[in-house]
């Protein structure tokens, strides 16, 4: 290698940056502010150092430098960063110059992580810059079309890359399981029949496996781990960045915008026995949260807590957000354990640095802004707390419509949920589709489980059962599982098209996880995020069809009504809610644990009818008087067979008023 010049450098953009249009020389700078010494050190292409720079400048609490005289090969230079110091755990320092970190910053690793004990923060000494992936300089960063401002999503599709085409049998065979994967035609006929206009990908940036995993042998297939937050996950998307913007490209010509679940909240370097792979070895104290004894915070329940307060920490979460918007296009995020981004101390504000910062963010402002509203950390729990403009996912949405249909919940709580839970987010004078209405997601029993198992089987996970909720609110329509006895399998079709219908009948923003919509079943775990296999992988060869295309009639309703949803909430001139004798509800019907109800909604184009009937029986109805020339028309029923004054045992029937 040609001799450095090393020069000061500056402060101003943190991470590693050409600093002229020759692209000859590079500015490096950390944030690291109770490290000593900050070193940027170069790999050739067979992972061997050949060149290690102290950074001879600080500002604040940054170190940096200008190096030039550095050849960038064309696949990009790697480069990794090291951090000396004082090395007392006690105290909550982890400085080692042994162990090889990535850049914050980096926008491109060269492998995926894979785990080893040699990279634990107490293995002081021991060198890993042949574990670490090496971070990735390159001169071609692609720009994203910055014109495409989001949409307000109605249907919204909760999928992992990996599993939604790892078997599909359509998807060529080297794509199947990665970010381009998602443009091929099969996968977007897909979305567009069930009517998916917004695609949100579980977590594609670079994570770690959980230290606990590697040694029995299982894999983190969900990402919820991340290291490099803005650098795509390698094993799913190994054309980079580039790859992820194409596919977003290609799925926005078709009406289907994409956003990112993205997890500020922890990292994968986890407690104080695990990895030191990036902001642990370069400052732990600064970038998680501590006690007043420098014991790490676990408001996560995944060993460190990000500590959102810390000006370099929102500095940091903010470059990240922008680089994918603005490089990728992707249209918004949605934000794994969300409180996080607003704890001040102990407590929640939604004046919080970051999350002030991302309201008034000029990009930021133009995106999809989805919270997870709650961590288990003190005061956790802040469904319906974020204000404009965010959305929230709807847990009380979830557990109020499982009740109803297990048979255990009341038709008022129902009513709530279904005209979108005004009683969260009225209050703060925001509509209806900032509820995100679900009924199952990635984390706990997919649809098809919810109607099959009274308890979690998470004995594949290697924790003796005891990960995953105890509370599912399910049922398994008379034995444990899966079953021949084709009488129970009926049953619990018929709760599933029930379930849906509820969902798509509701006021809000539809969610649906990927697999659920043609019949997916993970065998009963409900913590499936260590099941790397075929028990999570989407299996396209046994598709439900008629499930599927019930889904599709359902999206279709919902598309071409004027009351579905609604931008405000509904008035008593909007619905009425009816017995099944017809009459309107009074004050005693809303708390007599009735299992059937009806709801009125009225429409220029004409009122729609919709009967939840969650009884064990056919429920005779009588239907609201029309003026003459006018009558009731079945359009919809979740039941296999309808009669239009029938309300059919556990289903939902949809009717609408026509002119004769």
């Amino acid at each position: 290698m040609n001799p450095l010049k090393i020069s000061n450098g500056n402060a101003h953009h943190l991470g590693v940056c050409f600093v002229d249009a020759q692209q000859s020389a590079i500015n490096i700078a950390v944030l690291a502010p109770n490290a000593q010494a900050i070193f940027f050190c170069v790999f050739d292409a067979a992972n061997v150092e050949v060149a290690r720079v102290r950074l001879p400048m600080r500002t604040g609490q940054v170190h940096h430098g200008r190096v030039d005289g550095l050849l960038i090969p064309n696949e990009g230079l790697r480069y990794g960063l090291r951090a000396s110091g004082v090395y007392a755990p006690a105290k909550g320092l982890f400085y080692d110059e042994a162990k090889l970190l990535v850049d914050p910053y980096a926008v491109q690793l060269s492998h995926a992580f894979v785990y080893d004990d040699a990279l634990c923060c107490q293995n002081f000494g021991v060198e890993t810059s042949v574990l670490v992936p090496k971070s990735i300089l390159r001169h071609d960063v692609p720009m994203a079309d910055l014109s495409v401002i989001a949409r307000e999503p109605r249907v919204i599709y909760e999928a992992s890359v990996k599993a939604l085409t790892m078997l599909h049998p359509d998807v060529p065979q080297h794509l199947r399981g990665t970010v381009a994967a998602l443009r091929e035609p099969c996968v977007i006929e897909h979305l567009l029949k069930i009517g998916v206009d917004t695609l949100e990908l579980m977590p594609i940036t670079a994570w770690v496996n959980e230290r606990h995993l590697h040694h029995l042998g299982l894999y983190n297939a969900w990402g919820y781990n991340p290291i490099a937050m803005m650098a795509v996950e390698p094993s799913i998307c190994p054309g980079g960045v580039a790859e992820l913007r194409e596919t977003v490209a290609v799925l926005r010509t078709h009406g289907i915008q994409t956003i990112l679940d993205v997890v500020f909240n922890h990292s994968g370097e986890s407690d104080v026995g695990g990895p030191s792979l990036s902001m642990r070895g370069l400052d732990n104290r600064y970038y998680y949260q501590h006690d007043d004894e420098f014991n790490l915070i676990n408001d996560t329940g995944c060993g460190n807590t990000l500590a959102c307060k810390q000006s370099g920490v929102v500095q940091l979460v903010m470059d990240s957000l922008r680089y994918w918007v603005q490089v990728a296009g992707v249209a918004g995020f949605r934000f794994d354990l969300a409180p996080v981004l607003g704890r001040m101390d102990k407590d929640f504000d939604t004046d919080a640095p970051l999350l002030a910062a991302m309201r008034q963010d000029p990009v930021l402002n133009k995106v999809l802004l989805i919270a997870e509203p709650w961590d288990i950390g003190v005061n956790g729990y802040q469904f319906g707390h974020f204000g404009a403009p965010w959305l929230e996912w709807n847990d009380q949405y979830r557990d109020d419509v499982r009740r109803f249909w297990q048979g255990t919940g009341l038709v008022s709580k129902l009513a709530t949920r279904v005209a979108g839970s005004s009683d969260v987010f009225a209050p703060s004078y925001r509509a209806p589709l900032t509820s995100v209405n679900f009924i199952a997601a990635h984390d706990g029993f997919c649809l098809r489980d919810l109607v099959s198992y009274n308890q979690k089987h998470n004995w594949a996970n290697g924790e003796d059962n005891r990960d995953g909720s105890n509370d599912n609110i399910s049922w398994n329509n008379g034995t444990e599982g899966e079953t021949n006895d084709e009488q129970i399998i009926e049953h619990r079709r018929r709760d599933v098209r029930a379930l849906l219908a509820t969902l798509f009948l509701s006021q809000g923003t539809v969610m649906i996880t990927a697999g659920d919509e043609l019949g997916k079943t993970q065998g009963g775990n409900n913590n499936a995020y260590a099941q790397d296999n075929a028990s999570t992988w989407i299996d396209w060869v046994s598709q439900d069809h008629q499930l599927i295309d019930f889904v599709a009639q359902l999206a279709k309703l919902r598309a071409e009504t004027d009351v579905l949803p609604l931008v405000r909430f509904l008035t008593p001139d909007d619905v009425t809610w009816l017995r099944p004798d017809g009459q309107v509800m009074n004050e005693h019907d809303w708390h007599n644990n009735s299992l059937t109800l009806g709801m009125r909604l009225r429409a220029a184009t004409g009122d729609l009818l919709v009967w939840f009937n969650a009884a064990h029986n056919d429920v005779a109805i009588s239907l609201p008087h029309l003026d003459d020339g006018t009558t009731w028309h079945t359009i919809l029923s979740s039941a296999t067979t309808t009669e239009t004054r029938v309300a059919a045992q556990r289903s939902v029937l949809v009717l609408q008023s026509r002119v004769l």
